[in-house]
């Protein structure tokens, strides 16, 4: 049949019918991201018998009114879902999918909607859960970069510019770095009216909580270097549905269409079918109850299942320099550059693993333990878990920021969380850790006023110390070699 576009409640919507005569299930994807880009992704959906809806949120592209991220999400949504259920060509069954923001509308449709607007199964990828956890850290710490290209691509405008902020960074480099950060919108010549109560979101964990109460199965989907990688984890472990599956690969948050350096050919999954397999199977009630699913250990070829989860141990370190370092916001260390400086005084802490007697597999997370002190009434401490192939390559694998306020000088004892690994490290590989007092523009910089870092105008150094003998890194390792496991199996199980 052929496509058409119809006002659902007054937002612009396409919809894609299969052939024959039906009543079909159907699949609605809410997205702020321009519906057009979703056709082919309609058309597979049909093919496979579902009605396939694609809507352009409130406010945005071919919708009117006003767009307010986070906003009218629920409202919206269960207005659409009301809509669809009323068709004759709609059998009642409703599954809610998206990506990013609009995994958000499709999690929010299941979790907060009245009950008969709610759909029957949810697919939620690389999760954005709500403000407060795209724009800080669990600890506090602002996202900026992350944020601020978002908010300039996408905030308070219908449409999108994919590259504003490398534009503008490409015209001014110290773009980030000017003060306060509240000035952001200025400096990009437009209106964001929205981006200083961004950084007013803080409370944590709100759809979290929510999900325990789930009524209907859940797909997540997540990549191990996805920032929401932690959020789409914990979102399936606390899905109260009849199930959840989790799918976590070696990919960004493009997923297939981002794959990490570690990632290997056999990594690839088709997403579209699996998808589609995985609605079918919710919608029958084939689904084996319970928790499952399969991440894909980065480095290697391997899936394992999900549960998997390797044992803390903690490696041993040797201090290279730094134990004593100053953290200047004025010259902040980089999230971009994995160099150090071998000039000038520290910068940051530094210190090394002996080589890996052999091949060492990791799944789970990642904790640093430490005492240290700062000069400053408050301090962020940002480390950064790099691995240096026998090659001599530097690699990202983890990096964990957590903001810390005591009274200046005392020494305190504190644990950093450094986030989720899956990933098989071979023989020789060593492993530096970083400590630093900034992990910029990824994070915003902390003042060491005490200040807000949003909206502070002066900033200060911060005199660090470290004691390297309490540095204990807990790696989550395997003792003996993961099962494999077929992931298309273990979804559809």
């Amino acid at each position: 049949m052929t496509p058409f576009t119809v006002p659902v409640e007054g937002l612009t919507t396409d919809v894609h019918l299969p052939d024959g005569d039906g009543p079909f299930p159907a699949v609605l994807i809410r997205t702020p991201y321009d519906r057009r880009r979703h056709r082919a992704e309609l058309r597979g959906w049909a093919r496979r018998g579902f009605a396939a809806l694609v809507q352009d949120v409130r406010g945005r592209h071919a919708s009117p009114g006003q767009w307010h991220p986070y906003d009218n999400e629920t409202a919206d949504g269960a207005a659409t879902a009301r809509w669809i259920r009323r068709q004759p060509w709609s059998n009642g069954q409703l599954v809610a999918a998206g990506a990013s923001y609009a995994a958000h509308c499709a999690l929010t449709l299941a979790l907060d909607a009245p009950t008969d607007a709610r759909p029957d199964a949810v697919i939620a990828a690389v999760p954005a859960l709500g403000p407060a956890e795209t724009a800080r850290e669990p600890s506090g710490v602002e996202r900026l970069l992350a944020r601020a290209g978002w908010w300039a691509a996408h905030g308070d405008r219908p449409d999108s510019d994919e590259d504003a902020l490398d534009k503008a960074l490409a015209a001014d480099p110290g773009l980030l770095a000017h003060l306060p950060l509240t000035g952001l919108p200025e400096r990009l010549g437009r209106s964001l009216p929205s981006w200083p109560g961004l950084w007013r979101h803080r409370a944590h964990g709100r759809l979290l909580s929510q999900a325990e109460q789930a009524g209907m199965p859940l797909l997540a989907v997540g990549g191990h270097h996805d920032h929401f990688a932690e959020d789409t984890v914990a979102l399936w472990r606390r899905w109260g549905g009849p199930s959840a599956r989790l799918l976590l690969g070696p990919w960004g948050h493009g997923l297939v269409a981002e794959p990490g350096a570690d990632a290997d050919p056999a990594h690839r999954v088709r997403l579209g079918e699996l998808y589609t397999g995985w609605a079918t199977r919710a919608l029958t009630g084939e689904l084996t109850p319970g928790h499952g699913g399969a991440v894909g250990l980065g480095g290697s070829t391997l899936w394992t299942t999900a549960d998997t989860e390797g044992q803390p141990r903690t490696h041993p370190l040797r201090l290279l320099h730094g134990a004593s370092f100053t953290a200047d916001p004025e010259r902040p260390v980089s999230s971009a550059d994995l160099t150090v400086p071998t000039d000038g005084p520290p910068d940051r802490c530094l210190l090394v693993t002996p080589p890996l007697p052999r091949p060492l597999d990791l799944v789970g997370r990642v904790e640093v333990g430490l005492r240290a002190a700062a000069d400053t009434p408050s301090a962020d401490w940002a480390l950064r878990l790099l691995a240096l192939t026998p090659e001599g390559v530097a690699q990202r694998l983890a990096v964990g920021i957590v903001r810390r306020e005591e009274p200046p000088g005392g020494q305190a004892e504190f644990t950093v969380g450094l986030g989720r690994l899956a990933r098989r490290l071979p023989a020789g590989t060593r492993l530096r850790l970083e400590i630093a007092g900034h992990h910029f523009p990824a994070h915003a910089r902390n003042p060491h006023t005490g200040g807000d870092p949003v909206t502070a105008t002066r900033m200060v150094t911060s005199r660090r110390e470290v004691d390297a003998g309490s540095v204990a890194l807990r790696l989550p390792v395997l003792g003996s070699r993961p099962t494999p496991t077929d992931p298309v199996q273990e979804i559809l199980r």
